[in-house]
């Protein structure tokens, strides 16, 4: 690739990198927190810095760039004025990791949808828990305490996604029908979870460099789309940040979210596809 294409490619990600996290840096200077946008942050420990940083994937000589920064970055190789990813070295060390998400997201995309969870793991994660000792104390629980367990009792719990089980109560843990673990990850892990799509992108810039940016960009602006249904179906009432509840206890609340859902897993199959497609 030319320097001239390169050099713009890599601008033109940095400033989509800069738009999408201004807000978060700005917060982040002042120390202040969003219970949505800074989620992706401090959850995946992945920081706007290291999203910034541009790569174009496999196979690609970047021409003239033996004289940058770029030529002592780790798992890369000097090839006359140009550089490229030393996909050698990448497997040798990131090999067992290329190996797991490439199982998990072959088993993911082999599984139908299921569509039935109506987001209720955030209301697993209060369940018999008082405004005080709520994760996003801040904000209060639209139906209260009592209300928010009483939704949690009378569904029927399908958690299938072991990091958001973990975060249950352990009042809520007997409601969930299902008993996600680490090892059986692989096994369970099915398109139409919430967390699944969000996880797309930590799989995508867990394998940097491997994986394009372009694409680590389009499962990040996913997970972010994600995240906001997250917590409008949940039970904190963030009508003040400008989020309308998706009312999960009601016939109307549970039809959106279906239909929310059932988008979020045709975009999530399709960067799933993507990112095997750019696996060794």
């Amino acid at each position: 690739m030319a320097r001239e294409e390169w050099t713009a490619r890599e601008a033109a990600h940095a400033a989509r990198v800069d738009a999408a996290t201004a807000r978060h840096r700005e917060r982040r200077a002042d120390g202040r927190s969003h219970p949505v946008e800074d989620f992706l942050f401090r959850y995946y420990n992945h920081s706007p810095a290291k999203l910034r940083r541009w790569h174009p994937g496999a196979g690609v000589l970047l021409e003239g760039a033996a004289g940058t920064e770029r030529a002592g970055w780790r798992h890369h190789r000097v090839v006359g004025d140009a550089v490229a990813l030393d996909v050698g070295s990448f497997l040798e060390a990131r090999g067992a990791t290329v190996r797991f998400v490439t199982d998990l997201l072959t088993a993911t995309l082999s599984r139908p949808a299921h569509l039935g969870c109506f987001g209720l793991h955030e209301w697993a994660m209060v369940h018999g828990l008082d405004q005080d000792d709520v994760r996003h104390a801040g904000w209060p629980l639209r139906l209260g305490p009592a209300g928010t367990d009483e939704v949690v009792e009378r569904h029927a719990v399908r958690c299938s996604h072991f990091d958001a089980h973990r975060f249950f109560t352990p009042t809520a843990v007997p409601q969930n029908q299902l008993r996600p673990t680490r090892e059986s990850q692989v096994a369970m892990e099915q398109p139409g979870c919430l967390h699944a799509g969000m996880d797309v992108y930590k799989w995508a810039f867990k394998l940097a460099p491997l994986v394009p940016s372009d694409l680590t960009a389009d499962a990040f602006d996913l997970a972010r789309d994600i995240r906001v249904l997250d917590m409008e179906a949940s039970p904190y009432d963030l009508a003040e940040l400008g989020y309308a509840p998706v009312r999960i206890e009601t016939p109307e609340g549970k039809a959106e979210y279906l239909e929310r859902q059932r988008a979020f897993t045709v975009r999530s199959n399709a960067l799933r596809r993507r990112l095997l497609d750019v696996l060794p």
